[in-house]
């Protein structure tokens, strides 16, 4: 650990976990990232957003810091849920490592993962590494995609990608023909788990605040692209991914969340008027089905 130009310590790598509701994971992801982290200057930076079962208490306990082996703990308490975009951001502009690991709080990661993925950045083309990710059962938990196009849409609601899985027609975007059982270079891995460099930050840019929980990681992992750094997706090292532990508890409020953050990404990137008709009629299709998935939600919680 070393001061930089402004007087305030470097840290070798900055972790970012924003929580919500964690209380029954968030101790395991700690404990997980504690070994993963010895022998590292680390700075590890866990931003709440108001959570009410017991995560607040805990992050304020006073022997927290002394539980785990981190150079530097901070805890960001937020009065109201900002949403994930707004709070990984409050992290990221704490950061002061060299490398950025923005982690979801239902991850247990291996104590060889960021020793293997460290390792990937002798390569100054690669901006963002991921590691395979696995159900708790260990089970490969399929966490790669490309980059949304407007018909796969249209196959998502009129059912083809059911209909034809493994299609690389169908089933282009969601990557069904991808197994992830080999490293290779990708679009954009799942957000649960993005290592990234200081210098891609300063020249990429914050999450966009437009994407309030959906599409951040996929419009950043873009502009990672756009950039002209590459994005790697490595399997010889893996962590375990509860998925969705917090998010599916309001599932509703997501699925209108990410049909309006699909439009929003596509909104952002249109570039002629005849993209935005094809945007616009995206928009029209998704609030179509918005009403019977909510209706399927409700009804499948109450049998």
């Amino acid at each position: 650990m070393s001061k930089n130009d402004y007087g305030l310590f470097s840290y070798h790598i900055t972790v970012i976990i924003v929580t919500f509701n964690n209380i029954d994971l968030i101790a395991k992801c700690l404990s997980s990232l504690s070994r993963a982290l010895h022998g590292y200057s680390a700075q590890v930076v866990i931003i709440d957003n108001n959570s009410t079962d017991g995560t607040v208490s805990y992050l304020n306990s006073n022997d927290l810091a002394g539980k785990f082996d981190f150079t530097q703990l901070n805890i960001i308490l937020n009065k109201k849920n900002t949403g994930f975009t707004y709070a990984v951001n409050q992290g990221l502009q704490k950061s002061s490592g060299d490398f950025l690991l923005i982690l979801n709080p239902d991850v247990i990661v291996q104590s060889d993962t960021l020793a293997v993925l460290l390792k990937l950045f002798k390569n100054d083309k690669i901006g963002v590494v991921a590691p395979q990710l696995r159900y708790p059962n260990g089970k490969i938990q399929p966490s790669c995609r490309r980059f949304p196009r407007k018909w796969d849409v249209l196959y998502e609601i009129s059912g083809l990608t059911q209909l034809f899985r493994k299609s690389r027609v169908f089933n282009n975007w969601k990557m069904a023909d991808f197994t992830h059982m080999e490293s290779r270079f990708v679009e954009q891995p799942q957000g649960a788990f993005l290592l990234t460099q200081k210098k891609v930050l300063q020249k990429v840019g914050l999450f966009d605040c437009r994407f309030p929980m959906f599409f951040s990681d996929v419009d950043w992992c873009y502009r990672v692209l756009l950039n002209n750094w590459s994005i790697f997706f490595c399997a010889e090292t893996f962590v375990y991914h509860y998925k969705g532990a917090s998010v599916y508890r309001k599932h509703s409020e997501m699925i209108v969340s990410s049909h309006r953050s699909f439009v929003s990404f596509f909104r952002k990137y249109d570039r002629n008027l005849s993209d935005k008709l094809y945007t616009s009629l995206i928009y029209l299709l998704l609030l179509v089905v918005t009403l019977p998935r909510l209706l399927f939600t409700i009804v499948s919680k109450k049998l």
